[in-house]
């Protein structure tokens, strides 16, 4: 038998022997395939703004007052969205603490799939708004899932950079959807309304992930806290194996620090010290940091078009900003490990902020395209950060539950503030929506930069401590 003082050792030198594992092709795999699970999430979240039009020429979406809440349907389409995600985020991550991140990770992937395909068989905006309040309840899971995956397998000197390089395939889903939406929503291939190609896309796409996704190794961490050593050294040795074949040598001896004995894990805990305070100051940070990161992303080409006033030319605009989506991430990627976490998250919302309210002073083409980019590239360094950041603040043994509570209410204020957003569009224009983000970005500039811990350098179980 097993005692508790034993397991804890061997708990602590498995997670020892992960955070000394350097990048080797086998590790970037796996990102690679998570990644490639996010992308899909992505695709399913900017799908708003590229579907919209050929949903308003179909007579299924209404413009101005005359859709659902007296708003445009495009803003309860969003609203819809995020409310889905706030329900998810809050409800179902602790099956990735209770089932593991490997099995919650397919299963969330096989449930938007699905949902994303009866969604583009729909033909009316309630019928479409209630498979998408569905299908965004499993996304918002699978966000969360991902997250909390990928910090635990990925060693400490990688963390941001990993999480850097991940956001750049993810991202690359939004200027994929943006010409997909140029060449299939204004048309009907196979006599088939091109923004129904767009959704059945996505639903495929998610599917293939689920398939591919079986070959993944379940997160020693997650095994170790589960009391399930034998296979935790089984998955940590083939991680070694992998790394040794790649360098041509012996692994070093790791650093083994103990680990604190935990008992049975609370969900009241995260309200508790030391993770009170984290958890109020994420949970800030998260209201307000969604607010500019999907708010110009969801709306972009409405907001693009109400500066150009040119419809063909501002498609054309939309999509050049798209492509810095993924530049954003490969760009931050050059200083994720050099500045603190809580510093790049600061100066993220300072940029977005004020390139926001030169974007509506704008109305030439060029401007608006450099302009948008730097917001893009500013929202990116945001989105990545928030991602590892918050994934770094919580121990494993609850880390998906407490991120999922956090990361919830920044889904919660989005589902308002689509509806917010598009009032503010329609009465003040381009100006009052980007008033609103810069004093979204105000709020995160104050929670984090006064109220974040430190994590550059940490492992996860320092950091946590």
């Amino acid at each position: 038998m097993i005692t508790s003082e034993v397991a804890t050792d061997r708990g602590a030198e498995i997670e020892a022997r992960l955070d000394r594992i350097p990048a080797s092709p086998y590790l970037w795999k796996l990102i690679a395939l998570l990644a490639l699970g996010g992308f899909f999430e992505f695709y399913e979240l900017f799908m708003t703004a590229f579907v919209s039009p050929g949903l308003i020429r179909d007579g299924i979406f209404q413009t101005g007052p005359n859709g659902l809440f007296h708003l445009p349907d495009q803003a309860a389409f969003a609203s819809v969205t995020f409310l889905g995600l706030f329900l998810g985020t809050i409800t179902l991550p602790g099956l990735a603490d209770s089932w593991g991140r490997r099995a919650a990770f397919r299963g969330f992937a096989l449930c938007y799939a699905v949902a994303t395909i009866v969604m583009a068989m729909q033909n009316s905006a309630i019928a479409i708004d209630a498979v998408r309040l569905i299908d965004a309840i499993a996304i918002g899971a699978q966000l969360i899932t991902l997250d909390t995956y990928a910090s635990e397998i990925v060693p400490r000197h990688l963390r941001g950079r990993v999480f850097a390089l991940a956001f750049a395939i993810i991202q690359t889903a939004v200027p994929i959807l943006a010409l997909l939406g140029w060449l299939l929503v204004p048309h009907t291939p196979l006599h088939i309304q091109g923004w129904r190609w767009v959704m059945l896309i996505g639903g495929a796409g998610s599917f293939l992930v689920w398939i591919l996704c079986r070959s993944l190794p379940e997160s020693p961490r997650w095994l170790v806290r589960h009391g399930d050593f034998d296979e935790a050294e089984r998955v940590t040795s083939v991680f070694e194996q992998h790394a040794e074949a790649y360098l041509g040598h012996p692994l070093p001896a790791p650093q083994v620090q103990p680990l604190k004995p935990v008992g049975k894990q609370s969900f009241a805990e995260i309200l508790q010290p030391p993770y009170r305070r984290r958890t109020i100051m994420l949970t800030v940070f998260n209201f307000f940091q969604a607010i500019a990161f999907y708010g110009f992303g969801n709306w972009l080409p409405a907001l693009v078009s109400a500066q150009n006033h040119n419809a063909p030319r501002s498609a054309q605009v939309s999509f050049l900003i798209t492509l810095a989506f993924p530049i954003g991430p490969l760009l931050s990627s050059i200083i994720a490990e050099k500045f603190e976490r809580k510093w790049q998250i600061v100066g993220a919302a300072v940029g977005t902020a004020v390139f926001g309210m030169l974007f509506a002073t704008h109305t030439a083409s060029l401007g608006l395209v450099v302009l948008g980019i730097l917001i893009i590239l500013m929202n990116s360094l945001l989105g990545y950060c928030s991602h590892a950041y918050q994934s770094e603040l919580f121990p494993t043994r609850m880390r998906a539950r407490a991120v999922g509570f956090v990361y919830s209410w920044g889904r919660l204020s989005t589902a308002f503030t689509s509806l917010i957003i598009g009032f503010l569009f329609q009465r003040f224009g381009t100006t009052g929506v980007f008033v609103f983000i810069a004093l979204a970005m105000f709020a995160v500039v104050v929670s984090v930069g006064v109220f974040g811990p430190r994590t550059r350098g940490l492992t996860l179980e320092q950091i946590s401590d």
